[in-house]
């Protein structure tokens, strides 16, 4: 059965892979709209980038919707130093033909989730959760409506990307993820411990290059990019694919594993302000509310996401 989907996304080499992989799967998920926030880089740049994916992948019918361009109460902080100055440094890919859709993005969740069958709707989100939490807030009854939350953000044994303590996504509105975590929707979170495990080998990465198309030698091009800098700060062998294990995740459950537990998010706190406290051992009595992914077999993972982007 087809999953009907909103992505939430600051592309980002990552995000762009994640959307990809999503729009290669037209069988599998129907991506409803894709909604931009800022994050990676300013929202005039992460809307931009949304629209030169769609039409890497050839579905401009697909529409995009700019969405929140600074948290719900903090200053915004971006990570040009990870994706470079247009946040998909890399290819050079042509600016977008298609217009941004009318309207602002929150208000495209809530109509979509309010106009579709109840429970029939998974938000995807891949950046900062201000377009989510801003939806919430506006609009209180579509939690209730919302099939299940798969978003990237997060991490408790790999610990911090951008503090010592937390990942980017969360940091950048730790407010906005703490509504997303106690709303009562099913949520199901891939933190660093599972994308850390998702590494662009070089055999992996010339698998993307060999597939001898224009989005195979674009995602190479983007990971060669941004492998770089985590090559360098993780000693690792090749760059975490973040993002595309949201949408893998909803392509194949069964390659990914972790424990339902309580995720609690620190919004008081300047040294460990938007950590994810995960009681990975339930020790601390809390109600679980959210799925929380510490494994993925990664071959599984570069096999789907080589076969789909073939597709394109």
């Amino acid at each position: 059965m087809t999953r009907k989907i909103i992505i939430d996304t600051d592309p980002g080499q990552d995000d762009a892979v994640a959307i990809l992989l999503a729009l290669a799967s037209p069988d599998d998920i129907d991506v409803l709209g894709i909604t931009a926030v800022a994050g990676n880089v300013p929202l005039p740049l992460t809307s931009k980038n949304a629209r030169i994916v769609c039409e890497l992948a050839g579905r401009t019918d697909v529409p995009v919707y700019a969405g929140c361009d600074a948290p719900l109460s903090r200053k915004l902080v971006t990570a040009e130093h990870v994706h470079g100055k247009t946040g998909l440094d890399g290819p050079v890919l042509p600016d977008p033909t298609m217009p941004l859709a009318p309207g602002h993005a929150v208000d495209f969740i809530i109509d979509t989730l309010r106009n579709q069958d109840p429970g029939s709707v998974t938000l995807c989100p891949l950046g900062p959760l201000t377009n989510i939490a801003r939806a919430l807030q506006q609009a209180p009854d579509i939690a209730g409506r919302v099939q299940e939350i798969v978003l990237m953000g997060g991490a408790y044994f790999e610990v911090g990307n951008i503090t010592p303590a937390a990942e980017f996504n969360i940091y950048v509105d730790p407010e906005a993820a703490e509504i997303v975590f106690k709303s009562g929707i099913k949520l199901t979170v891939m933190p660093l411990d599972v994308t850390h495990r998702a590494l662009v080998t070089p055999h992996r990465n010339d698998a993307f290059r060999a597939l001898g198309h224009g989005v195979g030698h674009a995602v190479a091009e983007m990971t060669d990019f941004f492998e770089r800098f985590d090559k360098e700060k993780y000693g690792s062998e090749g760059a975490p694919l973040h993002d595309p294990c949201v949408i893998a995740y909803l392509l194949r459950p069964d390659i990914f594993h972790g424990r339902f537990i309580n995720v609690e998010i620190e919004t008081g706190s300047d040294l460990t302000l938007g950590m994810t406290v995960a009681d990975w051992w339930r020790v601390s009595g809390r109600t679980p509310n959210a799925t929380f992914m510490n494994d993925v077999d990664a071959d599984a993972f570069f096999d789907l996401l080589t076969e789909r982007l073939a597709r394109l």
